[in-house]
This record gives C-alpha cells, sequence and structure tokens, in this order.
C-alpha cells in the first residue's frame, strides 16, 4: 500500500515527504486547538508520578527528532491490582548470546513498572525498574477516532549467560509476578548458544500480518516450530488500514490497532525474539519527522545499525552461524518515496560494511538479510522495486548474500538464483543452490494476514507446479511510473495465506552447512522448499 496520509488530501501529500507531512499535521491540529480554545497539551508525557522510567517530558517542536508523546495526568489514581500487563514481545540485543530486551504494555498509567527475571519460575529474584515509553494520539484530521494514550514498557537485559533457560514476569505497584495471582502470567526465553557450539536451530519469518484469523492461524503454526527466532519483514499491524493515496487516508487511522496486534502476537512473542523492520505502513508521520517516533515506542530493537534514533528498523545480529541484517527500505524505495534518501546513503554504505564485515568472520557460514519492499516479484499490486535493485542488489551479489526475505506483495514468491536481474541458475522445488557460485534467491512471504494480491500468472506450487517460461511483470522508477520487464526468475508462486520456515543445519569446518527453507501455507501443507548450501568456515 501507499504511504499513510492521516488525513492529508491526498494532492498534497503525493509531494510532501515523511518530514513534511509531520510538520503539516503538527501545524494544523495545534491550529485547531487554539480556534477551538483548547488548553491539553500537544506532547507531554503522561506521567505525574503514576509512570516511573526513563521519558521525556517536554513539549517537542515541529522540527526535533523522534519523540515520545502522551497526555498530562489527570489525577486519578488506578488500583495496580486491577490492571493486567498485555501484549509481551521479545528481541534480542546485539548480541543474543547475552542480551534480550522485554517489551510489554499497560492499558493505563500504573506506578514503578518492573520486571523479575531468575533461573527458576519460582524464583524471580531480580528486579529491574522498567523504561516507560508513552505515546499520546490525538483526534487527527479527518479522524472521527478519539484521542489515545498507550504505554509501553521496556527492560534492557544484559551479561546473560549464553544458552541458557531464563523466566521473567512483568508487573508494577499493586501486580507483582511474583505473587500466586499473577504467577500464571510468568514467561520465558532462551539466549543464544556459543558459536563453537554449532548447533541446529530454526528461525521463521513473513511480512504484512495486521490483525486477522488468517494472521492467528500464522502464529499456531509459527510456534509449532519452535523458532529461535522470528523475522517480521514490515508493514506490522496496519494502524492506517488505507494507505492508498485517497483523499480519505487518514481518517480511518486508529492507533488502537496495535494493542489488538501486540495481544494477538503474545502467544509467540512472549517466548520467541519478534524481529522487526519497517515498511512503509509503518511510517506513522504524527509521532515524528521520519515516521518512526511510534515504532521506536512499541518496540526495543538490537540498535546497532548505522544511526538507530532516526531509523530503528537498520540492525545486525548473528545467531550460531548465521548472520542477520535487517534494513529500513523506506530509504531506497523508488515506489513509496515519503523517506527516499533519508539516510543520505549511509545506510546503503553500513550494509556494504557490516555484510564485509560478517563474510570475512570466522563461524558465520550464512548472510541472511530481511526488510520490506521487494527486490524481485511479479505481482500485479507492487511488483518489484527499482531503488532495491539499484542500490542494495549489487550489494547482495558482491558478498554472495544466501537468502534475502521481502514482504510489501502479500503473497508468496520466490526466485531462482539471480545475478544481474538474470536467472544465473534454476532452482526447482527441492533443489539445492549455491550461493558461492550460483547467485541469490529472493523470497517474498507477504502472505501474513493482510488481503492477498495476484499474479499475472498462475500459481506454481509444491505438488501444482504451473512452470511458465517468462512472466510480463514491472518494476519502479526512480520519480515514479513503472518500466516494463519480461522475466524468466518466478520459480514458485502461491496466492495464499503462509510464512517461512527456516531450518538450519550447522557442519563441521570443510563441509558444507545447509539452509532448508520450506514455505508453508496457513493449513500446515508445504508449498515450497529449497536448501541453500555452503562450505563452513
Amino acid at each position: 500500500m501507499d504511504t499513510p496520509q492521516m488525513g492529508i488530501d491526498a494532492r498534497l501529500a503525493g509531494r510532501m515527504s515523511m518530514a513534511e507531512q509531520h510538520e503539516y499535521l503538527r501545524a494544523k491540529l495545534t491550529r485547531r486547538r487554539v480556534i477551538g480554545g483548547s488548553v491539553a497539551a500537544a506532547g507531554t508525557i503522561a506521567a505525574s508520578g503514576l509512570l516511573s522510567g526513563v521519558a521525556a517530558a517536554s513539549t517537542p517542536s515541529p522540527g526535533a527528532g523522534p519523540t515520545l508523546l502522551g497526555r498530562p495526568a489527570t489525577g486519578h489514581h488506578v488500583d495496580g491490582a486491577l490492571v493486567a500487563p498485555f501484549g509481551r514481545h521479545l528481541a534480542f540485543g546485539p548480541d543474543p548470546k547475552t542480551q534480550f530486551r522485554v517489551s510489554w504494555q499497560v492499558p493505563l498509567a500504573v506506578r514503578r513498572p518492573f520486571l523479575r527475571v531468575g533461573l527458576q519460575p519460582w524464583s524471580l529474584s531480580h528486579k529491574i525498574e522498567a523504561e516507560v515509553r508513552a505515546l499520546h494520539t490525538p483526534q487527527l484530521l479527518n479522524s472521527k477516532l478519539p484521542p489515545v494514550d498507550q504505554y509501553y514498557l521496556h527492560v534492557a537485559l544484559d551479561k546473560l549467560r549464553p544458552d541458557t533457560t531464563y523466566y521473567y514476569g512483568v508487573g508494577h505497584e499493586g501486580f507483582d509476578p511474583a505473587d500466586a495471582a499473577a504467577f500464571a502470567t510468568v514467561g520465558s526465553f532462551t539466549t543464544a548458544p556459543s558459536q563453537s557450539k554449532r548447533e541446529r536451530f530454526t528461525f521463521t519469518a513473513f511480512g504484512d500480518q495486521g490483525v486477522s484469523y488468517h494472521a492467528l492461524a500464522n502464529d499456531s503454526l509459527i510456534l509449532a516450530r519452535n523458532p529461535a527466532f522470528h523475522l517480521h519483514a514490515g508493514d506490522i499491524c496496519y494502524a492506517d488500514p488505507d494507505g492508498a493515496g485517497l483523499p480519505a487516508d487518514g481518517a480511518d487511522y486508529d492507533a488502537r490497532t496495535w494493542d489488538s496486534f501486540l495481544a494477538q502476537t503474545e502467544s509467540v512473542a512472549a517466548r520467541v525474539p519478534w524481529m522487526v523492520t519497517t515498511g512503509n505502513h509503518d511510517m506513522e508521520a504524527w509521532y515524528s519527522p521520519n515516521g518512526y517516533g511510534g515504532q521506536e515506542a512499541r518496540w526495543a530493537l538490537p540498535g546497532n545499525g548505522h544511526d538507530p534514533k532516526n531509523q530503528p528498523g537498520s540492525y545486525s545480529f548473528v545467531y550460531g552461524n548465521t548472520a542477520v541484517i535487517a534494513l529500513d527500505a523506506n530509504d531506497v524505495s523508488y515506489e513509496i518515496p515519503a523517506n527516499y534518501g533519508i539516510t543520505g546513503g549511509k545506510q546503503t554504505a553500513w550494509l556494504d560494511r557490516t555484510l564485509g564485515q560478517y563474510r570475512k568472520q570466522h563461524g558465520i557460514d550464512f548472510l541472511v538479510v530481511f526488510f520490506h519492499h521487494c527486490a524481485y516479484s511479479t505481482t500485479n499490486a507492487h511488483a518489484s522495486d527499482g531503488g532495491v535493485q539499484a542500490q542494495w542488489v549489487p550489494l547482495f551479489e558482491k558478498h554472495r548474500v544466501d537468502l534475502v526475505i521481502n514482504g510489501h506483495n502479500h503473497v508468496y514468491e520466490r526466485t531462482d538464483a539471480i545475478r544481474g536481474g538474470q536467472v544465473s541458475r534454476q532452482v526447482a522445488i527441492g533443489a539445492t543452490t549455491r550461493p558461492e557460485t550460483d547467485g541469490v534467491v529472493y523470497v517474498t512471504a507477504g502472505g501474513a494476514g493482510r488481503s492477498l494480491y495476484d499474479f499475472p500468472a498462475p500459481d506454481s506450487v509444491e505438488g501444482a507446479e504451473h512452470h511458465v517460461d517468462s512472466v510480463t511483470t514491472w518494476h519502479s522508477a526512480k520519480g515514479g511510473g513503472k518500466v516494463a520487464d519480461t522475466v524468466e526468475w518466478s520459480r514458485v508462486r502461491y496466492t495464499g495465506y503462509s510464512f517461512i520456515s527456516v531450518d538450519v543445519e550447522p557442519a563441521r569446518p570443510g563441509r558444507e552447512s545447509t539452509l532448508t527453507v520450506s514455505a508453508l501455507a496457513e493449513t500446515g501443507a508445504r508449498i515450497d522448499h529449497f536448501t541453500v548450501a555452503r562450505r563452513a568456515r
């Protein structure tokens, strides 16, 4: 979908960057308050002693960086025993062996939020104060929805032991997970093993989930795979359900959709690190000039990218023998240019540097990159992004990346091995490819839960293959428009809800390690599988 406009007329918004949309919204809403005689402050943290944590308490200026917003306290006290935390979601810190991040939400302001952690569920002896990140969403332009206040809480856990299971509970004054009444809320997570152990593991991935029964079905199957981590390639919850570039866009922006999403995913994310990156629907202009202020409030990510404050969706981590790199493709997208060029090329330079460092590092066999906009896809909706092809694909080929995972197109599609925009090796269903010599395989895994797209060619999946020699499609052009393509690399196409599950099998040095990629429909049926092999280092 196109960029959420939050009530800005489409003719105007189409010419505006995300920073310009942010300034426009702030100016318009401030003027509306002044005219209406409102005395509510637009950007102060709701606290007044009820929230204890790290949070700014000043009104932001229009040109400031990402700001965490809240509302003035009303003075009403809520009994903490009546307020239950929800929406727990884990993430890795920069080093998954020793660093985790625990995040959750409360529906109302509470006193002294905290996390308990320990090595046994009945012994959560270590208590840590939580950081508070509060968001206030006013009644936006053209919207009939009321203002919304949201309270997100975060704790950073460092100096953990590798390959160890920890138990944790979240609470606040009046609600303590160590008490019998709240004991059922205790969760757990396991840190990554040391690289020297070279153990088998599984991870899962998709993009474009939102809130739906199909999303729930995928979550249930993901949990059954018992993954070490999950990758969400952007367009996370769809608080803006439109984003179609229409004048009414933004009238339906509903920040409460984030509450529903985090509650929906808690069954998985409370025990499996849920690693997200930014899609076009995740740019929310009200919260900050770059559109990522809401993202910063809701998620605690590794923060080791080129500029974590201004681009939280860009980071990397190593799990076992696999390095994972997350990118913010809004920076390079020709199709949806609201944040095009926001880093001035710095993210791309960081990507080149990071891939090179990981490729040389002993013990790392595989490089996996995930981001939102598709490098290669043939759907009638978005197809391929010319900006990604121009700026990042050459780097994937330079460093012999093993797997690229995208969302954006709400389908499953998988390419042959590609080099220079052409098929360098056909990779049939069930085949093995070696990126060192064969090229890069690209997977679009955007069928996580939102309404589905279609292809200009028939579906072709495991057990029902309908291979075609070529597909007529397009890629987005710089400055707008579409460039027609006739391509031969579209190997598997599936118009249905699905996700991918990747089994990583490390080998002794000198032998081949493997990534076995399986695409699973929401029914559990396998629709594709292939293997990526590389000599272990």
